[in-house]
């Protein structure tokens, strides 16, 4: 068991590999950019990004993965899985991200917050989107008009009035 985080191992080469997430020994670097790794298989994985090699499937729709993992995680769209769910209001999720994000909801939790004027956010992709409004950024058009917005949907509600429905 490791000392500093009582994660639990079945053999004491992984416990002594994974202790050197700890003390910050990199001992295996990538020989292209450089970038160094505690573990071998993180190197591995890296590699691919530089080889473009996606040895792993999806058996549905056959989109590529550079990890097992994003394939197994993808193939949840394909099966409906949601083996993640809310303890307090039983809300599913396929991903365990999208449950993180969701208890937010229920803690009040807004860990992400803008400097310029302290509004704070759940996701940080909404912080994202926020920051737009102070730097005047408008990264969307209206393909009618040419009218700018800083929000895709606020883009998307404006082209409506040009429809005639």
């Amino acid at each position: 068991m490791c000392a500093i985080c009582n994660k639990a191992f079945s053999t004491k080469s992984t416990l002594r590999e994974h202790q050197r997430i700890h003390i910050g020994d990199r001992p295996y670097s990538c020989s292209i950019c450089y970038k160094a790794f505690s573990q071998s298989g993180h190197l591995i994985t890296h590699q691919r990004i530089h080889s473009g090699d996606r040895p792993y499937s999806c058996t549905v729709c056959h989109k590529a993965f550079k990890q097992k993992g994003h394939q197994i995680t993808h193939q949840r769209i394909h099966s409906g899985d949601q083996p993640y769910s809310c303890e307090v209001c039983n809300k599913a999720f396929s991903h365990k991200g999208d449950l993180v994000k969701h208890h937010r909801i229920h803690s009040g939790d807004r860990p992400y917050t803008c400097d310029v004027c302290s509004k704070a956010f759940s996701v940080k992709s909404n912080l994202i989107k926020h920051l737009r409004i102070h730097s005047g950024d408008r990264h969307y058009s209206c393909d009618v008009c040419n009218k700018e917005f800083n929000d895709k949907s606020n883009m998307k509600r404006h082209q409506r009035t040009h429809s005639n429905v």
